[in-house]
Formats: C-alpha cells, structure tokens, sequence
C-alpha cells in the first residue's frame, strides 16, 4: 500500500472475517481490496482503535520516524515506497500472476507494474524446467 492509503484506512475498512482491507481512496480514484494474511489480522487486532483511522498519525510524523529509522539502520537511499516494490516482486516470486498482482496492488497499466519486478532468473528457469518436465 502506498503511505496515504494507509493513513487513510479506517476500522471500517477492515474486514477481519473475510481478511481483507478496502482501500477508498486510492491513487487511480478507484477502490481496490488487499487481501490480508493471518498475521498481518493478529497484528490489527492487537492495535488500539481508540480512533476511525487503523494509524492516526501524520505524513510527517511517518517520514520523520522512516528518516530515523533508515538513518539508525545505517542504510542509505531507502525509502518508504521501497517498501511497496519489494512487496511487488516478492508476489511474483512467490508464483503470483499479473491480474492477481495487479489487483492487490492497483495498477492498471501493465508497464507500470512491470517497473516494480525485478524476477529472478533462478526461479524463472525453475518454473520453466517443472513445466518442461511434466510434458516429457
């Protein structure tokens, strides 16, 4: 999720039943579901809701604590949106599509999706010798 969709997700946009949360107001002006795993559920539920908002904090108060935090760990040129192209290509390498990426991850435009893959060849080549293999 991109930074403003996360401080815009309300309690009422959390479905912890069917685990899933209802970004309202994305980038592209459209809705889209993120389907949540268990524990990223566990860890919600362990949050106070003592707000509407899941994180009632600020965009400041978020990019002051990722400056600290990246300059502890010593890193350098890590931003939060970092964060998004990792998940992104780790969804590929865990064997998702791209409509199944492009949905969680609400691009539209395939090119756009692209930029943010970075797959390996390792598992390409597994994928391709597995499929290979079955045909023989």
């Amino acid at each position: 999720m991109r930074r403003s969709e996360i401080l815009s997700l309300g309690w009422d946009d959390i479905n912890f039943l069917e685990r899933f949360a209802k970004l309202r107001d994305t980038k592209n002006g459209s809705n889209r579901i993120i389907p949540l795993s268990f524990p990223a559920i566990d860890i919600l539920k362990s949050l106070p809701q003592n707000d509407q908002r899941v994180f009632a904090t600020t965009d400041y108060a978020i990019r002051h604590s990722w400056d600290r935090l990246v300059k502890r760990a010593k890193l350098d040129d890590l931003k939060f949106h970092d964060l998004r192209h990792e998940a992104i290509s780790r969804f590929f390498e865990m064997g998702l599509n791209i409509p199944e990426v492009s949905l969680i991850s609400g691009h539209s435009d395939l090119r756009m999706l692209l930029r943010y893959t970075h797959p390996k060849i390792r598992l390409t080549l597994d994928k391709i010798d597995a499929k290979t293999s079955k045909s023989v």
